[in-house]
Order: C-alpha cells, then structure tokens, then sequence
C-alpha cells in the first residue's frame, strides 16, 4: 500500500476521487449478467450491481445508480476488485471488508483502496451506504443465473 492509513486527508481523497470518477459505472442490459438492484429506506442510495460469472469466476462488475458519496465510492472500488477473482475469493474479499467496517481484525493487504473506508466503524450509520454495493455483490454471487433483478 502506497499512501498511509494515518492521514485523513488521504483516504478521504480516494473516496472523492471514486465519487467524483466512478469506475465501471455503466448499465449493462446484457443477460449474461446478473442484476442485483440494492436501495436503503433511509438513505438516497439506489444503486444497481451487474456482475458477469463464468466457471466459477467473476470476469466482470459494473454498477450504475445514484447515492451518497460513500455508497458510491465504495462501490467503485469493489467493481475495480471482483473482476478475475474466483466467486469463493470474491466472498472472502466482502467478508474481509464487512469485518473492517465493523471494527473487527481484517486483512489490510487484500483490500487495497477499499481500506479508505478503515474509519466507518466509528459512524455506525455509513456502514450500510459503505456495504450496500458490497452486499449487491454477494446476493448476485449466490443467485443461480437467474435474473436478480428486482
């Protein structure tokens, strides 16, 4: 890791550059995909998830939708980390991340920029913007190829 855990102004940076510069921010009409549509009752976030799996592996995760800076930076990264994971690997990368967010011992080498999000923990109520793409993925990983959509 390139830039240091000890600055705010840093992991801050990621996140507005991932706000401001999503990744893979595109919606994918392709029926390969499977479609995950998460929202929040008590937040604006209402982001949708595609995520495209063959043989066991994620190829492929794009998102589109709208929410607050969190949501959306979080799940920019995400759709930069799936992408040639297998879908056991993809699980423990959420789980690893899960643990993060909520305090608890996780492995920082396998999160990349994703450890931006490190200070959540401490704003009980970002943890659901900071997961909600996170946890589209994880229902798109455990659909059976149907359409999750809805």
């Amino acid at each position: 890791m390139s830039f240091s855990l000890d600055d705010p102004m840093i992991l801050r940076g990621i996140i507005m550059d991932h706000y401001k510069n999503p990744r893979n921010f595109e919606e994918v009409k392709d029926p390969r995909y499977r479609t995950i549509h998460m929202d929040s009752a008590s937040c604006i976030d209402d982001i949708y998830i595609h995520v495209l799996i063959e043989d066991g592996k994620v190829v492929d995760c794009k998102w589109h939708g709208s929410g607050c800076a969190i949501s959306m930076a979080s799940t920019s990264i995400l759709s930069e980390q799936v992408p040639g994971l297998t879908v056991e690997e993809a699980e423990e990368r959420i789980d690893n991340f899960n643990h993060m967010l909520m305090g608890e011992a996780y492995s920082k080498d396998e999160l990349g920029e994703a450890i931006c999000f490190l200070n959540v923990h401490r704003e009980p109520a970002r943890i659901t913007c900071a997961n909600i793409g996170w946890r589209g993925l994880r229902k798109a990983l455990r659909e059976d190829g149907k359409d999750g959509q809805g």
